[in-house]
């Protein structure tokens, strides 16, 4: 490894947990947004108390975990590549896990190979639209995500 890739990957470890902090804090807050958003009729993140997995979220994670989750557009699939198609800050991308926000729908991407009963089995329905939320500011975030709702 070259002197100067070590340094970068040295500060990439050193700075880790902070960005994993902010990752986790902007998540949060984003679900709580998106559940109480009247063109949302589901939001799947295990810190809400209607998931199935929620007691074992509280109980493992009680400082939040997770900035990758999937919601249900109202209105179908058309509303929800639309909405996706308004998003400006989010990367239309099936990476997930990176520094800034992305975006994907998951029936017509990485879950295209499975018929309508497989994809209901795995909890994805054509309005289901997958986030990954970044480390960008919470308010540039959820701007971007009401101004893309608007266009719809």
């Amino acid at each position: 490894m070259s002197p100067f890739n070590a340094f970068l990957l040295l500060q990439g470890v050193e700075t880790l947990s902070l960005r994993v902090e902010r990752h986790v804090e902007n998540a949060l807050k984003v679900v709580k947004y998106l559940d109480n958003h009247e063109k949302v009729t589901k939001v799947n993140h295990p810190s809400l108390k209607d998931h199935p997995d929620h007691e074992l979220y509280k109980k493992y994670f009680p400082n939040g975990a997770g900035s990758i989750f999937t919601f249900d557009v109202k209105g179908g699939e058309e509303d929800a590549r639309a909405f996706i198609d308004h998003l400006k800050i989010f990367s239309n991308l099936a990476n997930v896990a990176d520094v800034k926000s992305l975006v994907i729908h998951p029936a017509t991407t990485t879950h295209s190979q499975l018929n309508d009963e497989e994809l209901e089995s795995q909890g994805i329905r054509k309005a289901t639209v997958r986030l990954s939320i970044g480390t960008e500011h919470i308010d540039d975030i959820i701007g971007d995500i009401e101004q893309a709702f608007d266009a719809i």
